[in-house]
């Protein structure tokens, strides 16, 4: 028999093929952006529930003790109310946590105080024995979360404020429309554009730039 005989056997792929191959990378991609859809969404939820926690704990001290977390002394009323209590540094005691915006990030001014009072109340996690920066918690995006109680972002008053640092700019929009108003300069969340835990200071003029990083700071009282 010849050659000729045979079915020749085709080479490559078929139109069918190639379409399947193509779906299946289709459903491959949406799955991944999907996926990263919904680690950023669950970010922002747990950003949320930090800066309520947060919000919830300061006042849960001021209900507790009728004092301010930061500002709460002398050393010797501090001490007196357990081992827990044990080294942790007072504040002035005069009604007002002292810390500018320069110290949002810094654990300067009664910053560290904040953080070590709401801890040895059992009030938020981490350990009272951190102090300066150290004593800063960390945000969903790695960030620092810090107070001040300056003017800042706009604002025409001192405000007690809950800070996240290097928040991407779509995080921020996010945060700011779910929480506030979704403008950085208005309303109880603003925000100031910068990375690397840029301290609070003029608010961002115009809308969110998802491809710009923020400090975004919200009003606790």
């Amino acid at each position: 028999m010849s050659l000729s005989g045979y079915r020749r056997i085709q080479g490559g792929f078929t139109l069918v093929e190639i379409a399947i191959v193509l779906v299946i990378i289709g459903l491959l991609l949406g799955g991944v952006l999907k996926g990263q859809e919904l680690i950023e969404n669950g970010r922002v939820k747990e950003a949320t529930n930090t800066m309520n926690g947060v919000i919830a704990a300061y006042n849960g001290y001021y209900d507790r003790y009728k004092r301010l977390p930061g500002d709460d002394g002398p050393a010797g009323t501090l001490t007196a109310r357990g081992a827990a209590w044990t080294g942790i540094a007072a504040g002035d005691a005069d009604g007002s946590i002292e810390v500018t915006a320069a110290q949002t990030f810094t654990g300067a001014g009664e910053q560290d105080e904040f953080w070590r009072h709401l801890r040895a109340a059992g009030l938020v996690t981490g350990s009272p024995a951190d102090i300066g920066a150290a004593a800063l918690p960390r945000n969903a995006w790695g960030g620092l979360i810090g107070i001040t109680n300056d003017v800042t972002q706009g604002r025409t008053a001192a405000r007690l404020q809950i800070c996240f640092g290097n928040v991407p700019g779509k995080a921020a929009a996010q945060l700011d429309t779910n929480l506030d108003d979704g403008r950085p300069d208005n309303g109880s969340i603003r925000a100031t554009l910068g990375a690397n835990n840029q301290s609070p200071a003029g608010a961002a003029a115009t809308g969110y730039n998802e491809g710009q990083t923020y400090t975004i700071c919200r009003d606790m009282v």
